[in-house]
């Protein structure tokens, strides 16, 4: 007995030693240096980097929001509320061009998914951030791994045990550009020491519909794929790399360029990719930022943009008090470029949750503050502010060619402008066309011979050109006959208008 005991204190032994070698090969003292590069960072030039978007590309949904919009949603289906319910994921993706965020239903309890796991989840819930527009995919199959799954298809264990040598830690819920459903399970390596240096070298892809999986390598992971690097993680990494700018002891003592993330962060849709974008302060100054960074979620390519100006509580703070007799709370800044000049907007929500008022706060300056009850408004009042001219930015629209001959005809006075609306033969839609599309516009009539192109808005379909317009012929009507004559006096003739081009 004295024996077997004996090895049993030198194989604990052992393993404390090892352990602790371990932990020593990856504290922050020996290894400042490699925490540091665990990201790395450029700097950049906002007006070049950050677009200028047009007011009605503005997101304006946030998570809570949308968790308020889905949970509206999925009460307004009576055959699904009592047996499933939202998944609170609401990942921030980029589908076809436009920011939403997406999230999975889930069983509402085992008994519920006793009865429904063999079909599967049946949808899955979109929010546009830009509109708010709320919709309930269906799938023609239902959904059978997620985390609300039991046993062998609950997507946990099922990567578990279909790739037993990875690590992972968080999955998360993404569509593909045709709406497929997918679980993205990024991997986790160790760069410093045994289990130091947290980074991600790839992901696995579980098609949530089928279960078919693929692991990808960071450098390999398809382009639709936005939230591969979590926020968590990246905040980490930045905070490592301001801190040991000049190495350990610097990060205590002389604090020499040492920085830090402010307290929070939001998300941007940058041309097909979305990006963490959080302040970045001097760790003796909580009132300011130097700057801030802009990070791919799926590349972690970093940029770092020297902008002195308000930290985003300040920019809340300033953005309440102008309407602090409503009590409104502000949303956590999103960045954006108006003007060329980085520009904090903030929603503001009253008691209920809801979105009552909007807010533009200058990153420099965060006195100059724009509110108002749209986004429109507030960005006039925002450029008032900064004594700039308003200018909107032009809509960028596609046009389609089209050519027809006139079935209806009417026009009315918008805005101070004679707009036309007319119909096509054998085509429901209506067309308008203001005035100053052509000249011609006023003697269109029913049978009129239109070539033109027009833009889609909606329901809307906004004529942009006349190439063409021919109007019908008329017989000329004869002259003014003799007093006494069969023709009725102060009759009027009808020009005959020509094919202008």
């Amino acid at each position: 007995m004295g024996r077997p005991l004996k090895y049993g204190f030198i194989a604990i032994g052992i393993i404390i030693i090892f352990m602790t070698v371990a932990s020593l090969l990856g504290i922050q003292f020996f290894n400042a240096t490699r925490y540091r590069d665990l990201i790395t960072i450029e700097n950049g030039d906002f007006a070049e980097d950050v677009a200028e978007l047009n007011m009605s590309q503005i997101p304006v949904v946030d998570k809570d929001t949308a968790s308020r919009l889905g949970s509206r949603k999925l009460g307004e289906m009576t055959e699904l509320v009592s047996q499933f319910e939202i998944q609170n994921d609401y990942t921030q993706i980029n589908y076809n061009g436009a920011p939403y965020r997406v999230t999975p239903l889930r069983y509402a309890d085992p008994i519920k998914w006793l009865f429904n796991h063999q079909e599967g989840l049946p949808a899955y819930l979109t929010v546009d951030m830009v509109t708010q527009e709320t919709n309930l995919v269906w799938l023609d199959s239902g959904m059978k791994y997620s985390p609300s799954e039991y046993f062998f298809r609950n997507i946990y264990r099922y990567i578990r045990f279909n790739y037993p040598t990875k690590i992972f830690e968080t999955v998360s819920f993404e569509i593909d550009d045709s709406g497929t459903p997918y679980w993205i399970a990024p991997t986790i390596s160790y760069r410093i020491g045994w289990w130091d240096g947290k980074d991600i070298n790839g992901a696995v892809m579980v098609n949530a519909v089928t279960g078919e999986s693929v692991w990808y390598p960071k450098e390999e992971v398809p382009q639709w794929v936005d939230q591969l690097y979590y926020a968590d993680l990246l905040i980490a990494q930045l905070d490592d790399n301001g801190k040991f700018q000049h190495g350990y002891l610097n990060s205590i003592f002389g604090q020499k360029d040492v920085r830090r993330t402010t307290y929070g962060y939001n998300y941007m849709a940058i041309n097909d990719d979305v990006y963490l974008y959080t302040g970045m302060s001097s760790v003796t100054a909580d009132e300011s930022n130097i700057g801030f960074v802009l990070v791919n979620c799926r590349t972690k390519e970093t940029k770092f943009y020297t902008v002195p100006g308000a930290t985003e509580t300040s920019a809340m703070a300033s953005a309440q008090g102008q309407v602090q007799h409503l009590n409104y709370t502000a949303t956590f800044p999103l960045l954006l470029n108006v003007s060329d000049r980085p520009t904090y907007f903030i929603s503001l929500k009253d008691n209920a949750g809801l979105v009552k008022m909007y807010a533009f706060v200058d990153v420099e300056q965060y006195q100059i503050v724009g509110t108002g009850q749209t986004i429109d408004e507030a960005k006039s009042n925002y450029r008032k502010a900064l004594n700039l001219e308003d200018v909107e930015l032009p809509e960028e629209t596609e046009s389609t060619e089209i050519s027809g001959t006139v079935a209806a005809v009417a026009d009315a006075v918008v805005s101070g402008s004679t707009c036309y609306y007319f119909t096509l033969e054998g085509d429901s839609h209506v067309y308008t066309a203001f005035i100053d599309v052509n000249e011609r516009l006023p003697f269109m009539q029913p049978g009129t011979q239109l070539e033109f192109s027009y833009s889609e808005d909606g329901n809307v379909r906004s004529v942009t050109e006349i190439r063409s317009i021919t109007t019908p012929s008329v017989p000329e009507a004869p002259a003014a006959a003799p007093e006494g004559s069969g023709t009725a006096a102060g009759s009027a003739v009808q020009p005959s208008e020509g094919a202008m081009s």
